[in-house]
């Protein structure tokens, strides 16, 4: 083979190899992009970002009873591999802390052969009937009235469940009257209540009654909630006199800057409520806060109120170490456990208020669950306020420049 046949034949293969290559970088670019497109897959007991954006929140972070009291001392309830469970002891629930009205809710859930358990809804801490004091979603499928997926005492479910010792979901929908239940995807009941004097609002518990009894991805949305800001200018706000700070409507969001100002919201505001707000602080270590059954505002006193603290920075780098309270955090009463948020990213809050309880969600992650058991008074300040109020959006200082958007707020009824 002479030289000039060599060269061809070395200036094929270098083209060809160079074609392969193409290829195998397009085929990788367009696998890349697939995978890209591919749903966001869930971990266990966490929400997805989409979940976190559309307003859920986790009742369990599969590691501790955070957000959670057994209503008796028999049940053996414990953690192990992200689950909670039980399997010994009285019948007894493990109940949230925290009181909810109308709320979608998804729940996962194995019970052993032949046992007995159930999921309840808008239950009193300790209910003496099932049928009265609560919804108790029941879960056994050898049930002879109310198997699986049926409202006991109440009604049964359309498509009994036949699955036990395997892993099923529950995702319920309780709104108002509506109660809307889903057996592993599958609609299995539809009922409105028509009996009166029902109960509005309660407690989630899980159940241990007969058998072994596990739980896991424990999920709640809350529904039924007005919007407290038109995403178009400040109507329905009013600046409290004497403020530095500027308020501005900008980009469907409440915006500001400087301070310290305040600007508070109309009417007599919510006493028992549920409240939503995606939350943008535009430096670092910013100070913010959003005050809550509040006493009417006035120049001497612009913020007697509650303040769920905003302030995402921490100590030692190390996140269960608040700089100053934590956002998420009751100022001055109750630290967050972990501060979840980030400077310069949009992060979503959920505040619940009950009577003398409180309970703080950021981003989906529960970081305050604290009851206000000082003296009642007027002035939060001093003591427990359980009367209504506005909500104050606070300017803390010439640093400030934080947004708000997406603000609800729903009343609970009793």
């Amino acid at each position: 083979m002479n030289s000039r046949m060599r060269t061809l034949l070395f200036t094929s293969h270098t083209r060809c190899w160079h074609l392969c290559l193409a290829l195998l970088c397009f085929q990788a670019g367009v696998l890349s992009a697939a995978e890209d497109e591919k749903p966001e897959q869930r971990q266990l007991n966490h929400l997805t970002r989409a979940e976190i954006d559309d307003g859920w929140i986790s009742l369990f972070d599969g590691q501790s009873m955070f957000g959670w009291k057994a209503n008796n001392t028999s049940v053996n309830w414990q953690i192990k591999d992200g689950v909670v469970w039980a399997d010994a002891g009285d019948p007894g629930l493990l109940v949230s802390t925290t009181e909810f009205n109308h709320f979608e809710l998804k729940c996962d859930f194995r019970l052993s052969k032949g046992g007995n358990s159930g999921v309840f809804l808008r239950s009193l801490f300790t209910p003496k009937d099932p049928a009265v004091g609560c919804y108790e979603l029941n879960v056994c499928d050898s049930h002879p009235g109310f198997p699986t997926g049926s409202l006991v005492g109440v009604v049964k479910a359309d498509m009994p469940s036949v699955g036990e010792g395997v892993w099923k979901t529950f995702h319920v929908r309780v709104e108002g009257s509506l109660v809307q239940v889903k057996l592993d995807g599958k609609t299995v009941l539809d009922y409105t209540e028509k009996r009166p004097n029902i109960r509005q609002r309660g407690f989630i518990g899980l159940q241990k009654n007969a058998g072994k009894a596990e739980y896991r991805n424990i999920f709640l949305k809350p529904l039924v909630m007005a919007s407290r800001f038109n995403r178009e200018d400040l109507s329905g706000w009013t600046v409290v006199p004497g403020s530095k700070s500027q308020f501005t409507a900008e980009e469907a969001t409440i915006r500001i800057k400087n301070g310290p100002g305040f600007l508070y919201s109309h009417g007599s505001g919510y006493k028992d409520f549920v409240f939503q707000t995606q939350v943008k602080t535009n430096g670092k270590g910013l100070n913010s806060g959003i005050f809550f059954r509040s006493m009417l505002p006035t120049e001497k006193a612009p913020s007697n109120g509650y303040e769920l603290q905003i302030h995402n920075g921490f100590k030692d780098d190390d996140r269960t170490k608040p700089a100053d309270f934590g956002t998420g955090a009751i100022y001055r009463r109750v630290p967050a456990r972990r501060v979840v948020s980030n400077d310069f990213e949009w992060f979503n809050v959920t505040l619940v208020a009950v009577g003398a309880h409180f309970s703080v969600w950021v981003d989906g992650e529960m970081v305050t669950d604290w009851t206000d058991d000082r003296k009642p008074d007027e002035n939060p300040r001093k003591g427990l306020r359980t009367d209504y109020g506005p909500f104050i959006l606070q300017g803390h200082d010439p640093t400030t420049d934080v947004q708000f958007r997406k603000m609800f707020a729903g009343e609970y009824l009793p």
